[in-house]
């Protein structure tokens, strides 16, 4: 028999690695002079790809737990940790340009990113109220505060104003309802949350008063309808480099949250959280699509497509099958790849003294650069679910997930929105290739970030061309980990 620290302290390797690194960097970066910091990014780029590599090499398909049941080892936080180092890895790249320009190429960007990182994997993998609180909080702190680090720039330090205390008050109810939840069942562990929930015995009304709690507290953190109001602002007002991470990687783990959460350890209740993700997938795709067409600055116009991309990810989740899961998993790893193109697209275009915020910013692209033009148009298209790219096959995954759990209705609706939802994508495409350029200066992106863009903008193509293998990746993580 092994020894139980050992194998605890084994089970977290990844996590253990990220962590030490960011205190590391942290530490490290105070004797390091500016022409010097570029030590920092190759540190936090080695940590990722390091902890990514354990991920794998110790990737197995059974599920095992450790810290006493808090923490779970399975293919699901395998392969969902696995996109979150590698899309963070991505985030890095984008944004090393951007942070010279604007002084915030530190080593507190950095460490606060692996903090973050390290906060998401503790999300995905957290089978324990207080882990995935832990997690959320890690998380959340890390992101409130790199809103703001950029101390001279009043928007940002507003946006983060704003994004603390929403985001307060959404871990304030997320709390409340975990708490009820405990005082009926008198379990944190969702596996003994479970059990209790199918003998039938909690107080029924004190579990659906926490769950509604529960499901406020999360919704906040997809930036579901009516908890979507920090979305725009936050996108808006933070540093480019910012809103790169905060708009794609934490999706990840709000996704493993929703699993954890609502599916491992409230399914039995699912016929009340059913109703209200149903309420929210429509709201959000009705508020998302019709408020962005409205938004002529690019990052605002993005934060309502990312409002409305959270509507039809709960389509998945509110079917309440393994098919539905599934096809969730996949939408939110199609999401993050194609929000990891446009905002890298945004940093690559920008340069000193000219951020390209304003949608009139990309006229005529195509002349600029048709390549990128190209790579852009893809994401656009992948965006609205334009076939052949990946947008087009997730969105085409999680509405067949409803439409064989018999919400005939909504999959329509959702099809007729996301039609009127096109128009802005389309608009951005029709700004790149038929009007004007207002400024013909060369687009030199550095080599790391022009083969990474290349890639990124390929497989947004490829992968719609060819989904088979992601899908398979996202079925076979949670067949083996949701009962």
């Amino acid at each position: 028999m092994p020894n139980p620290i050992i194998y605890d302290l084994m089970a977290a390797r990844p996590e253990l690695l990220v962590l030490c690194m960011a205190m590391a960097i942290l530490i490290l970066d105070l004797f390091l002079g500016y022409a010097n910091r570029y030590v920092s990014y190759v540190l936090a780029q080695v940590t990722l790809i390091g902890a990514a590599i354990l991920t794998v090499a110790h990737h197995t398909p059974g599920v095992s737990f450790a810290f006493n049941g808090m923490f779970v080892h399975d293919p699901l936080a395998d392969v969902l940790k696995l996109m979150i180092l590698l899309s963070s890895s991505v985030v890095l790249v984008y944004s090393r340009a951007y942070l010279e320009r604007s002084g915030m190429y530190r080593g507190e960007f950095f460490a606060l990113t692996l903090f973050a990182v390290l906060g998401m994997m503790i999300m995905v993998s957290g089978s324990h109220f207080l882990t995935l609180y832990m997690g959320l909080e890690l998380l959340s702190l890390c992101l409130y505060t790199l809103v703001a680090l950029d101390r001279d720039n009043a928007r940002a330090t507003e946006a983060a104003m704003k994004y603390f205390v929403l985001g307060a008050l959404a871990s304030g109810m997320l709390l409340y309802g975990m708490s009820m939840i405990y005082g009926a069942t008198g379990s944190l562990e969702l596996a003994e949350i479970r059990r209790a929930l199918l003998s039938g015995s909690p107080d029924h009304a004190v579990l659906i008063l926490g769950l509604v709690f529960v499901v406020a507290g999360v919704a906040f953190k997809l930036g579901a309808v009516p908890f979507q109001m920090w979305v725009p602002d936050v996108y808006h007002g933070s540093p480019t480099a910012v809103t790169l991470l905060i708009g794609s990687v934490p999706k990840f783990a709000a996704f493993a949250f929703v699993i954890r959460l609502l599916v491992q350890g409230l399914e039995p209740l699912a016929i009340d959280w059913q109703g209200m993700l149903i309420i929210m997938a429509v709201l959000s795709i009705v508020i998302g699509n019709i408020t962005a067409i409205a938004q002529t600055n690019l990052k605002r116009m993005l934060a309502y497509s990312t409002i409305s991309h959270v509507g039809f990810l709960l389509f998945g989740i509110f079917a309440v099958s393994i098919n539905g899961y599934t096809s969730s998993m996949f939408y939110i790893a199609a999401y993050v790849l194609t929000t990891l193109g446009a905002f890298g697209m945004i940093l690559l275009l920008s340069r000193q003294g000219v951020e390209i915020e304003q949608l009139d910013q990309l006229k005529g692209l195509n002349q600029r650069s048709p390549w990128y033009a190209f790579i852009m148009l893809l994401l656009m298209f992948s965006m609205a679910g334009v076939p052949p790219t990946l947008g087009f096959y997730a969105k085409f995954a999680v509405l067949q997930a409803a439409l064989q759990a018999g919400f005939v209705g909504l999959v329509i609706f959702a099809v007729l929105m996301a039609v009127i939802g096109a128009f802005y994508y389309l608009r951005i495409i029709k700004l790149m290739y038929f009007d004007e350029p207002a400024d013909i200066t060369p687009i030199k992106p550095t080599s790391d970030v022009a083969w990474v863009m290349g890639i990124n903008g390929m497989l947004v193509l490829l992968i719609g061309l060819m989904p088979e293998w992601l899908m398979e990746l996202c079925a076979y993580a949670i067949a083996q980990s949701v009962e």
